[in-house]
């Protein structure tokens, strides 16, 4: 590996981590379970169960919709109550499963068990995380099954663990590495496996010494190499993370597999060792409850489906009433309304802000400062391509590759002039997208 490398832009934030301490604590079941059929990147998963219809922890709810798309899974025993739709964290209406929990949580046959999986084929295991319905864990919620298919004549030479968890307040990923590290380095493995990879890499912030003391002592003599890097937001960002690690640059409209990398969130890592080891499916998940309203924030293991609300009873309820309820972090997660969202395969953290911690300010013109500019990981220019997006010239941002952005938010957290930079550009991403989709339309009539 090369000598770690300090990628473009960046800053650095308080870390805001209270829950780092907090040990990992398993939520007690819900009497109702709203589970979406979208959890993920893609087209959401198809019904596979009707009103009335009785079923088991771990059962199929919803098969893929297509080949970027994931199952879904019950999270408990009991009966479909209904197939509706509910609220998720975007503020789009989600169809959605809802589940009467029958107090058993009988489980489903597992899934058949990998004895040895370092033998299996690597088409076998992929089926199998697949099968499972494991996305992306660190927010993303990308399909991992089609993250490890790569292009074709593209060839991934170093697998990078995700333990960097650079955004504030969360620290899910964190307790998991203290708690369950050799669970992460056999998903590891596993995912090597199934990509003929030698070359495994965990990164870790620095700010994190127990759980990078943790993970190199479970490394030692496995072949999977623990590094600590520089703590600087947003060093978690995928391009970043390669660059930092590997030396090698994505180029704008490209994927990690061009430079040869894949990378995968640890928890992820951990979903793929239990579904292969276990035959468990994805139906839980790490959340952490945190911000200073909070009475007792802590790391939560949820079942998909529990509302936001019953995660917070859990941790004590408020002592105060927040000003705002962030479904993530605070720099790239989304401002809900409604604790009646329920918790799903991405939902890394749950993060409640006090009055006196929220900026309230009225946009004004870019002072042609650049400090965007500075601190735009992506080396765009922000400034500029948010002006040009007011003006509704949506084409000529994306020549100027706004679709490159990360939203990781690095612009707005240093603009003086309080403009919503990343607001814009998700706004000229989507248009673009929409354009992007109604040509591929047209031109199929």
């Amino acid at each position: 590996m090369n000598k770690q490398i300090k990628f473009y832009g960046g800053v650095k934030l308080d870390e805001g981590k209270m829950t780092s301490n907090e040990p990992i604590i398993t939520a007690p079941l819900e009497p109702l379970y709203t589970v979406p059929l979208q959890q993920h990147i893609g087209a959401p998963a198809k019904a596979v169960v009707q009103k009335g219809d009785k079923v088991l922890r771990g059962q199929l709810l919803g098969e893929a919709g297509s080949f970027v798309s994931a199952p879904v899974h019950s999270p408990t025993s009991g009966t479909v109550k209904e197939l509706s739709s509910c609220l998720g964290p975007a503020g789009a209406q989600l169809p959605a499963i809802v589940i009467e929990s029958d107090g058993e949580d009988t489980a489903a046959e597992p899934m058949p068990v990998f004895a040895n999986w370092q033998e299996a084929s690597p088409d076998d295991l992929k089926a199998r995380v697949a099968q499972a319905g494991i996305v992306g864990m660190g927010g993303a919620a990308f399909p991992t099954a089609v993250k490890l298919t790569p292009p074709p004549n593209v060839t991934i030479d170093t697998v990078i663990l995700n333990g960097v968890e650079c955004e504030p307040c969360l620290t899910a990923d964190h307790r998991l590495m203290l708690e369950h590290p050799e669970t992460i380095i056999t998903g590891a493995k596993i995912i090597a496996r199934i990509l003929g990879v030698k070359q495994i890499i965990i990164a870790i912030e620095m700010n994190k010494p127990d759980a990078l003391e943790m993970m190199t002592k479970k490394a030692e003599g496995t072949g999977v190499e623990v590094v600590g890097l520089r703590v600087l937001y947003p060093q978690g960002a995928e391009k970043q993370l390669i660059y930092t690690v590997t030396g090698r640059k994505v180029p704008s409209g490209k994927l990690p597999a061009h430079v040869g990398c894949l990378v995968t969130n640890v928890a992820s890592a951990a979903a793929i060792a239990d579904a292969v080891c276990l035959g468990k499916p994805l139906y839980e998940r790490v959340t952490t409850m945190t911000g200073t309203p909070v009475v007792k924030p802590g790391n939560i293991l949820c079942r998909v489906g529990t509302p936001y609300s019953s995660a917070l009873a859990l941790c004590g309820g408020v002592k105060e009433d927040p000003l705002k309820i962030i479904s993530g972090g605070p720099m790239m997660g989304m401002s809900v309304y409604s604790l009646d969202i329920p918790i799903m395969k991405g939902t890394s953290g749950i993060l409640l802000l006090a009055a006196d911690e929220v900026s309230q300010y009225t946009p004004n013109a870019c002072l042609r400062c650049g400090r965007c500019n500075d601190a735009c990981p992506m080396e765009m220019i922000p400034g500029i391509l948010s002006s040009t997006i007011e003006f509704h010239h949506f084409s000529l941002a994306e020549r100027w590759h706004v679709m490159d952005c990360i939203e990781c938010g690095c612009c707005s957290y240093v603009c003086p002039a309080g403009r919503p930079l990343v607001q814009h550009m998700r706004r000229a991403k989507a248009v673009a997208n929409a354009t992007r989709r109604a040509a591929e339309a047209a031109s199929k009539k």
